[in-house]
């Protein structure tokens, strides 16, 4: 550390210690003119008398409920005596958890009428309990998630390194948690969940979109899946894949058309290669693969073939007709 900058770390420690560093008033000016709820144009004034969810809590009921999703590699050991008992805590965390934030982002406050208040929990118990339900088949859908990525990758030594180290797994066990939510119609927290996938694998998943069963992301970051996205059983995607949309629709007032269908439909059994980009509502038959950098913006039929330069090539016979 050179003199000089040991002298000015030594000045700015001694301005903040006595304050010198801001005034009184200015500091209370530039507080106030942040703490205001309401600006032009900004929707904060309806979002604030719902209130917002807490990330932490939110982070924190999905590593309890990815848990009891995967007992035997999240700490509950097989066979144990203790299993049941185990994952019914874990489960019973996570749902506490769930609906303090459903009573939050739904608006429930204890000064509200009582007809109001009765209706807003029976809602939380209602949305708690059909997520709640929902969570065996979630499971049954990750396993077959699991067992595709098994199957899919020579790499892949188990399920446990499977469950416990691939990105594309965690991915879509958020995924599949945040879109039993978004179907319950609880937008904020659904995406929440897979924005928080998102961060740590790079792996973007709208809630809203619709995936089948035995899913793999091979490698798995800048995958980007969009919100009106629909996609069969047995897929595998790999790393850069966008399914996106080519256009946006815009109503009479110029705002843009909300929940509008935008994104691919990919068909059972497609295969799409690193970097490819299909963009817009069209639709990659069963059993099509999509190659490495392929920019596409039309239908295939099923059974296609996709690469650079050679812009459709069946794996059987056509009339070439697309």
């Amino acid at each position: 550390m050179t003199e000089m900058t040991r002298e000015l770390i030594q000045k700015c420690l001694a301005e903040q210690a006595t304050g010198a560093w801001s005034d009184d008033s200015e500091l209370s000016a530039v507080a106030s003119q942040l703490s205001r709820s309401s600006r032009a144009g900004s929707g904060q004034v309806a979002v604030a008398s719902r209130g917002l969810p807490s990330r932490t809590a939110i982070i924190e009921m999905v590593e309890s409920i990815r848990s009891v999703l995967f007992p035997e590699f999240f700490g509950f050991p097989a066979g144990s005596d203790r299993v049941l008992f185990q994952v019914g805590m874990a489960l019973d965390h996570g749902m506490r958890l769930l609906r303090e934030q459903l009573n939050i982002v739904l608006g429930y406050h204890q000064d509200q009428e009582l007809a109001t208040r009765a209706l807003k929990e029976q809602c939380v118990r209602d949305i708690s309990r059909g997520f709640m339900r929902n969570l065996c088949r979630v499971q049954s859908l990750l396993e077959t998630d699991a067992q595709a990525a098994l199957s899919g990758d020579p790499a892949a030594t188990s399920a446990a390194e499977i469950a416990l180290c691939y990105p594309g797994l965690f991915a879509m066990t958020n995924y599949r948690l945040a879109h039993e939510l978004h179907r319950l119609g609880v937008p904020v927290i659904s995406r929440i969940i897979t924005e928080h996938a998102h961060s740590i694998t790079g792996i973007d998943i709208h809630p809203g979109a619709q995936i089948g069963e035995s899913f793999f992301i091979d490698h798995g970051t800048g995958v980007v899946i969009g919100e009106t996205s629909i996609i069969g059983n047995r897929v595998r995607l790999y790393h850069g894949v966008t399914l996106g949309a080519k256009t946006f629709q815009k109503g009479e007032d110029g705002a843009l058309v909300k929940g509008a269908p935008r994104h691919p439909i990919v068909e059972d059994d497609v295969v799409i290669y690193a970097g490819a980009t299909v963009l817009g509502r069209i639709t990659i038959g069963r059993g099509s693969v999509i190659g490495g950098n392929v920019w596409l913006t039309h239908s295939v039929p099923p059974g296609s073939v996709v690469t650079q330069g050679k812009p459709l090539e069946q794996h059987r016979a056509s009339d070439g007709k697309i």
